[in-house]
């Protein structure tokens, strides 16, 4: 977390709410900005974008007034739960025959069929 954003959270932020991963969501107490509520998030842990539910995303962006509902947050029996970008990490996802899971392709089966044009 940036210092500066953390100072400037104290002196003009208006605590919003805080999602299921711990970040926490503010808006200017002030005026608005060219007519504009101002809107941002301490992050907890690492600054990454990803790890904003689309709850809030959408109340980040501006694509809602007021933050969602408890209620509008419960995930339907057919959603997943949010995971953030795990890229550039431990946990990034690495296919079967990547160089970093031992690179053993499984022997392709013959059925290919090159085209040649006629």
């Amino acid at each position: 977390m940036k210092i500066g954003t953390l100072i400037y959270t104290w002196l003009h932020g208006e605590l919003v709410g805080t999602d299921e991963f711990g970040n926490r969501y503010y808006k200017y107490k002030g005026d608005r900005l060219h007519g504009r509520e101002r809107r941002w998030c301490l992050y907890d842990g690492r600054s990454d974008a990803s790890k904003v539910p689309p709850e809030w995303h959408a109340w980040l962006h501006h694509t809602v007034d007021d933050p969602l509902t408890e209620v509008a947050t419960q995930a339907k029996s057919w959603q997943k739960d949010h995971q953030p970008n795990m890229t550039g990490t431990k946990d990034a996802y690495f296919p079967q025959g990547h160089p970093y899971r031992g690179g053993k392709r499984v022997a392709a089966t013959g059925d290919y069929e090159a085209w040649s044009p006629e």
